[in-house]
């Protein structure tokens, strides 16, 4: 199959139709017109230019002559959407549209044109793009940068002049530069796209300020930090900042600490500042493997290297400190003065021969997963000779290294050694430690990026219908907001323990339930005006008779009725006491975010919730890793192994309640809202005391349900739940069964086997190359999916094997693989298919690409097509016989397009 990416004719058009104006005619020109006229002309661009003027060149006779990939446009407003006009009839595939000044319904009008002549348009309002490699600078945004192998995205036009600015002084390379304006119809998530599966970027650095679709961002972000190191600079921190990059960029931006849960699950490391995004580019294109947070740190000065030392622990990295009997060796060949209490500290003394001894010992050392060499000038120190020690011994390195020479004009030669050797060098100690920070960052993402949870756990089934019927009813009763027992009763269908609560009406019957119950019991106000019920005095604990039952309840209605005066009270409820005496008091919440959707929260609970402010935040589906690492972010997280006499909280317990809030999320879209607070957790459990939960209005949720085409699809989450319901169980032809079900991240070696296996005749028919395993780029591509516009399939069986000893293991193996990839239209998709050679013949084949036309078909799309080698005999057999329509394609004779209608 030739795998060419629908954005090609705008990244590396062959040839390109120039709408700018005359440049003999300086009147004609705008700003950006100008600025495109000379930067597309100082330069050999590798394609065919074509300048047209749309005032002397837009007759039909003059547009016949004419055909050109992509289209650069940069004529005033008045002009801009005629220009698009002519680019639609010369048969441009992509527009690019650098005319500033164009507001929203300009910009609409445009988007309208270019789909309507099936164009992908970046722009308006941008300041272009340029790849040097082609020679290609369609911008205004200055001189062609350094070829290399950095991708920059960028949603502001000064910055992405700025940066390119710094760049040229700093000797950065890029392999592409996008600038994309305000209401831009190509956007940042279809840019990460193509830069995922672009060979010359080798990782990407983005400047952004908001997104339009949560759900593709997130898509092309996961798929793109899943193939190649992905760096965010994100603008709008603080509210105030957030406010301007709305205005600015035209886009979402939403909350900032939802913003950072969203790139961890992505993958992606976000900076802080303009300089941090370079150097965390610079570190991550390293590759190094995957790594802890242990950071060894070499010196020859104390100073510098105790700074390094407070910055490791005011960011959450780890000092490394060398095992006994690494320190044991070394000793003896640093100088007298050296110290390896907990820095390796080699003392002032230090020559290149000591920093040889110390960075071989770290890097040998298991407790170490990074190490940072710092340099301060010494007389009669060579600066130059370190440097080169740290440059021999790189490449036997299999962990990151990092360098700092302090110091100015001295330690230049050093710097240059340090650069030639590609090892990441910076003039700070805490700028050091924060680019390791950055890789540590990297590799516990990724993790998280791995994780591709099902919507509904393991655990026993919940009642989800019980669930929808009490959410209706509330709905239906122009209500969003349930009452305590409501929220109880929506818990407890997802099996979340809850305490035993029942409504009383009247004193009288407080007494007497109260009573029933056993004491000691809690009262409390049962309103759906009253948000925080500590705040009116709606709550009594610790009642110990039916005396004082019936007291409170008769002074808390009156208390309420006094201090709010508006609120409806249905009653008091009555409920036990939790009987946990050291039990902590923990918050788990559900919070909505514009743009990101649902937000699954943890932290500390009780009445100062607000005030102790300790709310961690993953996006929603969760897994036991997933919500593992989200207590572990929390500050409350310290307080719940043995603590000041208590015995530890039940973890496991903690987790699963976890995890039925995420399918409550995942099951209910309705779900706006969400504080179980407190629950409070021991040694034994968890349990839920007081529940509020707020829903989408009637009209919203009939909108949400709309738009995402029933519940099953989840398009109300940010991230698609891995698709179990497409797993299924089918015989072999010979014997034997075969599971087919939708790809995982960690089926990666088993494709790449999958691969290596196969004859080179099978590897041509699938790649169209002789290639003998999959890079890892396309394996990663290949197997961490958006299953909302794609779809893969594998088979897999379960293979016996008995070793030497008689030991019987059972191993997984992929044996065929099925998928599809969505078409720009969105009407139909592209299929692929491979079986493992000793496997054909058995029905596998036609088995996963019914399968795979089946989900493509339960996802709406119309058509699957596909290109298969003419000289493919056995795979055009395969698919006439699955009813697929074989034709020539006319832009390549030595294929066959085949078509089948859904």
């Amino acid at each position: 199959m030739i795998e060419k990416h629908y954005l090609t004719p705008l990244f590396a058009p062959t040839s390109i139709a120039v709408l700018a104006g005359r440049a003999d005619a300086p009147d004609t020109l705008t700003p950006c017109g100008r600025a495109v006229h000379q930067a597309l002309r100082a330069q050999r661009f590798a394609g065919t230019l074509q300048f047209l003027d749309i005032h002397t060149s837009g007759t039909l006779a003059d547009l016949a002559q004419t055909r050109a990939d992509l289209a650069v446009i940069a004529l005033p407003p008045a002009d801009a959407a005629a220009a698009l006009e002519v680019a639609g009839r010369i048969g441009c595939r992509a527009a690019l549209v650098l005319s500033s000044g164009l507001d929203a319904d300009q910009a609409a009008r445009m988007k309208q044109i270019a789909r309507r002549e099936g164009m992908h348009l970046l722009g308006p309002n941008s300041l272009g793009l340029q790849r040097p490699h082609l020679q290609l600078n369609a911008s205004a945004a200055g001189p062609l940068a350094r070829e290399g192998s950095l991708a920059l995205v960028c949603q502001s036009g000064s910055l992405t002049a700025s940066i390119l600015d710094w760049a040229c002084k700093n000797g950065v390379g890029f392999s592409t530069v996008v600038s994309l304006g305000p209401n831009t119809d190509v956007d940042i998530a279809q840019v990460l796209d193509f830069l995922a599966n672009d060979a010359r970027t080798q990782s990407i650095v983005v400047y952004m300020e908001g997104i339009s679709s949560a759900r593709r961002f997130m898509s092309a972000l996961r798929s793109a930090a899943n193939a190649k190191p992905v760096v965010v600079l994100k603008a709008g921190r603080k509210p105030a900042g957030n406010e301007a990059a709305q205005t600015h960029s035209g886009t979402i931006v939403g909350s900032d600490d939802v913003f950072d849960a969203a790139l961890r699950r992505a993958g992606a490391v976000r900076v802080r500042s303009f300089v941090e995004l370079f150097s965390a580019a610079k570190c991550l294109a390293s590759r190094y493997r995957p790594v802890g947070k242990r950071l060894a740190i070499i010196t020859n000065g104390g100073g510098p290297g105790v700074l390094a030392a407070d910055w490791v622990n005011e960011i959450h990295l780890d000092l490394a400190r060398l095992a006994p009997e690494t320190v044991a060796a070394l000793s003896p060949q640093l100088p007298g003065l050296a110290s390896l209490t907990d820095l390796i500290d080699l003392s002032e003394e230090a020559g290149p021969s000591h920093y040889r001894a110390a960075l071989e010992a770290a890097t040998r050392d298991r407790q170490v997963d990074g190490v940072l060499a710092i340099f301060s000038p010494k007389v009669g120190a060579d600066a130059a000779a370190v440097a080169a020690v740290l440059a021999e011994a790189k490449p036997r390195i299999g962990k990151p290294l990092l360098a700092c020479w302090m110091g100015d004009e001295s330690v230049v030669p050093a710097r240059e050694v340090l650069r030639e050797a590609e090892i990441p060098n910076f003039r700070t100690p805490e700028a050091a430690v924060g680019a390791f920070g950055n890789i540590a960052s990297f590799y516990q993402n990724q993790q998280l990026l791995q994780q591709t949870p099902p919507p509904l756990t393991a655990l026993a089934k919940p009642d989800i219908e019980g669930a929808r019927l009490v959410i209706e009813s509330v709905l239906a009763e122009r209500r969003n907001v349930l009452t305590e027992m409501e929220s109880k009763t929506l818990l407890a269908a997802f099996h979340i323990p809850v305490t035993k609560t029942i409504l009383a009406r009247s004193s009288h019957e407080a007494m007497m339930i109260a009573t029933q119950l056993g004491f000691p019991v809690a009262l409390k106000i049962d309103s759906p005006d009253v948000t925080h019920k500590s705040d009116v005095g709606g709550v009594a604990l610790n009642i110990h008779s039916g005396t004082a039952a019936r007291d409170a309840y008769a002074d808390m209605v009156q208390r309420v009725a006094r201090l709010q005066p508006g609120a409806r009270i249905n009653g008091v409820t009555v409920q036990n006491m939790a009987r946990a005496r050291r039990g902590r008091e923990i918050c788990i919440g559900v919070v909505t975010d514009e743009p990101f959707g649902p937000v699954i929260t943890f932290g500390a609970g009780g009445t100062m919730v607000e005030l102790i402010d300790d709310r961690a935040m993953e996006l929603p589906p969760l897994n036991q890793f997933l919500a593992r690492r989200l207590i572990d972010r929390s500050r409350v997280a310290e307080t719940l192994g043995e603590w000041r006499g208590a015995s530890a909280v039940h973890r496991e317990a903690l987790e699963q309640v976890l995890l039925r809030v995420s399918e409550m999320v995942c099951a209910l879209p309705q779900l706006r809202e969400m504080d179980i607070n407190p629950l409070i957790a021991d040694e034994e459990g968890a349990v839920a005391v007081d529940a509020r939960i707020v829903l989408a209005t009637a009209a919203q949720s009939a909108s949400a349900r709309a738009d995402s085409g029933g519940s099953s699809s989840y398009h109300h989450l940010a991230i698609l739940p891995y698709p179990a319901r497409y797993e299924q169980i089918w015989p072999m032809r010979g014997g034997g069964e075969f599971l087919v079900r939708p790809i995982r991240p960690d089926d990666a070696q088993m494709l790449q086997k999958l691969v290596r296996e196969m004859s080179p005749e099978s590897r041509y028919f699938r790649f169209i190359s002789q290639l003998a395993e999959l890079p890892a780029s396309m394996l990663a591509r290949f197997t961490l999916i958006d299953y909302d516009r794609e779809m893969a399939l594998v088979a897999v069986v379960r293979e016996r094997s008995v070793n030497a000893a008689g030991d019987v293991t059972e191993t997984e193996r992929v044996v065929g693989v099925s998928r599809y990839v969505t078409n720009p239209d969105q009407s139909s998709c592209e299929f692929a298919l491979v079986v493992a050679d000793d496997f054909n013949g058995r029905g596998l084949g036609s088995r996963l690409m019914l399968s795979i036309m089946d989900v493509a078909r339960d996802r709406g799309l119309a058509e699957i097509n596909g290109l298969v080698l003419a000289n493919n005999p056995s795979m055009l057999k395969l698919m006439r016989r699955l009813g697929f329509e074989v034709k020539a394609f006319e832009e390549d004779r030595d294929f066959k397009l085949v078509v089948h209608q859904l």
